[in-house]
């Protein structure tokens, strides 16, 4: 199976303290250094989609595809262009994540191919579903089409269950691998699990 993976920065939630969060530090190298890692054993291609910080992550050696949706503000337009390149270039998946993520599980695409049912799956840890980190096929794209265009659709949780995505569980403990940074707090924690646990 060919497959896409696209790291999701668009967004509001794109800086912290004026820093794009990818390029955070955590424990001697960025969470985009973490993330890319983890999916360039996954996945064929990886490539960022984002709205702002073209020029940097170009220079850090990644294409930018940039959302068409000009109807949807919310990461599912990031999801929406993930499976129009895709489609374009060929792909008959698509792995996303956010791009706040510096722990992403070296078994993620695996388990999650398991579990897909050739058409989508996404992540949980503890209680938590991880919305935007899945696996969707390509062909997915037309059925979300029709679903932002006749229901309005917008949130990526409503397409996860409209998508009747697989639900695939890792545990918490120590850490939770799906730790995203949104506050200076949670970087600080992240900060604490990559000293601590020596990742």
């Amino acid at each position: 199976m060919k497959t896409l993976a696209v790291i999701v920065a668009g967004g509001a939630a794109l800086r912290l303290g004026g820093e794009i969060k990818a390029f955070l530090d955590i424990g001697g190298r960025s969470i985009l250094d973490r993330e890319a890692e983890v999916l360039r054993g996954i996945a064929d291609e990886v490539v960022i989609n984002a709205n702002e910080g073209r020029g940097a992550f170009e220079a850090a050696g990644f294409e930018v595809i940039e959302d068409e949706l000009k109807t949807v503000r919310t990461p599912l337009a990031g999801l929406h262009r993930s499976l129009m390149h895709a489609q374009d270039k060929g792909f008959d998946a698509v792995l996303t994540v956010p791009s706040d993520t510096p722990f992403l599980p070296d078994d993620l695409g695996e388990r999650l191919k398991q579990a897909w049912k050739a058409h989508a799956a996404v992540a949980e840890s503890g209680d938590q579903i991880h919305f935007l980190t899945g696996l969707w096929a390509s062909s997915l794209l037309e059925a979300l089409d029709r679903a932002i265009d006749r229901d309005g659709l917008f949130r990526v949780q409503d397409w996860v269950r409209l998508a009747g995505a697989a639900v695939v569980t890792w545990p918490d403990r120590p850490y939770d691998p799906f730790l995203n940074i949104n506050t200076p707090d949670d970087l600080t924690e992240a900060r604490r699990i990559a000293a601590e646990f020596g990742l």
